[in-house]
């Protein structure tokens, strides 16, 4: 939780700066860097099973697609708003858990799961210009509500494959599949890469976020080798606190009376989701 909220923060502060696909190309690549070193302290198993070979260039597609989209989000909007929207990502998870994967909800991770939808959908819409513009969505929600979706397929892949091979295996070739779609990515658009001109500091910064991030994913991975995805995402999910504190105490940002009671709302229903 933690370690994605300030991954999060970070990535909505540099899509700004240096543009969405470079900070998570580069932060994606540090971070493959870091679990590569883990792995070689460790020496996990070296046994990969053809079900894990067959779901892990599916599951870096559509997390490497989730943080295209919601990267491409914080470009566009608010970070507190976007932040608030991917909540909806454990909504995803928790309902393909439900319905694929036969995992079931308590009544109060039910009551959670409205509570988030209903808090992202106050948050996400543009207040402000209701009476003269009609109900608009705010810069940046499309593309997070996108990233969203493609975030809850990947979880539960990814708890499928952790339970086959082991979370640092699934992290280490994880990690390796999303820098090759990224690379790929890149050259198919023939999109700039290159960080010439960029300070030292904010390279320093970027190879920052791909640590904690990878962190954060083997945390995760490893919570699913032991528990139900059902249950760890919504309890990690919960990193949005972390980057809408930080996007209002060192950014400043402003977000209405109504879509600060739809971020609280939402934030209410991930903490019921974990019990």
């Amino acid at each position: 939780m933690v370690g994605w909220g300030i991954y999060d923060f970070l990535g909505g502060v540099f899509s700004k700066q240096i543009g969405f696909f470079k900070s998570l190309f580069w932060s994606q690549l540090a971070g493959l860097a870091a679990v590569l070193l883990i792995a070689l302290a460790m020496k996990p198993e070296r046994y990969v099973s053809f079900l894990a070979i067959g779901l892990t260039p599916v599951a870096a597609a559509v997390y490497a697609a989730g943080y295209l989209f919601f990267f491409k989000g914080f470009e566009k909007g608010n970070v507190s708003i976007i932040a608030a929207i991917m909540n909806l990502w454990a909504v995803f998870t928790m309902l393909f858990a439900f319905v694929f994967m036969g995992q079931r909800l308590a009544t109060t991770q039910a009551l959670g799961v409205f509570m988030i939808i209903s808090g992202a959908t106050l948050a996400s819409i543009d207040w402000g210009g209701v009476g003269s513009r009609g109900f608009q969505l705010s810069l940046g929600v499309r593309e997070a509500i996108l990233g969203a979706f493609f975030f809850g397929i990947f979880w539960n892949v990814s708890e499928i494959i952790s339970e086959e091979i082991g979370w640092l295996l699934n992290t280490l070739l994880v990690k390796f599949g999303i820098a090759v779609f990224l690379l790929i990515y890149s050259l198919s658009g023939r999109r700039e890469i290159g960080l010439r001109g960029t300070s030292t500091g904010k390279k320093s910064v970027i190879l920052f976020m791909g640590v904690i991030e990878v962190a954060a994913v083997a945390l995760v991975n490893y919570g699913l080798t032991i528990g139900d995805a059902i249950l760890i995402t919504p309890i990690a999910s919960a990193l949005s606190v972390v980057t809408i504190t930080l996007a209002v105490l060192f950014l400043k940002e402003k977000v209405s009376k109504l879509q600060g009671f739809g971020i609280i709302t939402a934030i209410t229903g991930i903490i019921a989701t974990a019990f």
